[in-house]
């Protein structure tokens, strides 16, 4: 299919400002894009993968496979997909988004998302980011993860629900937490709003965040959803930082 020619004021805008790598800021050739080099060095997870967990195997062990953590420990949601590891510029990817305030990368980190999760995203599906508790979202002005599902929702034609949950209780921040004191601390830190949970019943729910590093924070919120009424929760991340399912070659060990 041949695409219609850009416009006189859309081939001068590129001009004057040229298309810039997403990541490092060198020129490129298609608008929200990556460099090559960007793209080369993206951690990205691909299959095959165990089907509970998204995290890859060093081999092919057959469709629908287990990893041994998901044996051993199964999560409380579905299936958890990712588009990548936290490293390179994945990494800095989700801190341009959390702590520079570059909103706009939230468009395509959420159309990568949204082909990760392409197995369980349908249009029947309510996309349902991890809240910030409000003095938090006062103080950072915007919830990424929130932005983040807004995208997803807009690729694969689910419903955007930001409200459906909530962060009733401030928790300490995450990072350099052990995982015995992160499940501590966003215990009973989540809750379904009365005035959505009706619209919750029976429903498919894929819940999204930047980064998933021990499943916490995702296990908690999983569990407060399924107990309000939805039929099942499936978990989409941008990032994967868990150390423990990387091998040195970025594979999980099996």
């Amino acid at each position: 299919m041949v695409s219609a020619p850009r416009s006189a004021a859309g081939l001068a805008l590129d001009f004057l400002l040229p298309l810039r790598c997403l990541c490092c800021e060198a020129k490129v050739a298609s608008r929200d894009g990556l460099c090559p080099r960007c793209w080369q060095n993206m951690p990205f997870i691909e299959r095959p993968w165990c089907q509970r967990l998204g995290i890859p195997f060093t081999y092919d062990v057959g469709e629908g496979a287990w990893s041994p953590r998901a044996i051993a420990s199964p999560p409380v949601f579905d299936r958890l997909r990712s588009v990548a590891f936290y490293d390179g510029p994945a990494r800095e990817l989700v801190l341009a988004l959390k702590f520079s305030r570059r909103r706009e990368l939230a468009r395509s980190m959420g159309r990568w998302m949204s082909r990760s999760g392409s197995e369980f995203l349908d249009r029947d599906s309510l996309i349902v980011p991890v809240p910030l508790h409000w003095l938090r979202l006062l103080s950072r002005r915007f919830n990424q993860s929130a932005d983040l599902a807004r995208s997803v929702a807009a690729h694969c034609g689910g419903q955007f629900e930001p409200e459906i949950l909530k962060r009733r209780k401030r928790t300490r921040q995450q990072v350099g937490l052990s995982a015995k004191d992160r499940r501590k601390n966003v215990r009973s830190a989540f809750a379904v709003d009365a005035a959505r949970k009706g619209h919750l019943q029976g429903r498919h729910v894929v819940l999204v965040d930047d980064v998933m590093t021990t499943g916490s924070t995702i296990s908690a919120c999983t569990r407060v959803l399924l107990a309000a009424g939805a039929s099942s929760v499936d978990v989409l991340t941008f990032a994967l930082a868990d150390p423990s399912v990387r091998s040195g070659n970025g594979s999980l060990s099996v």
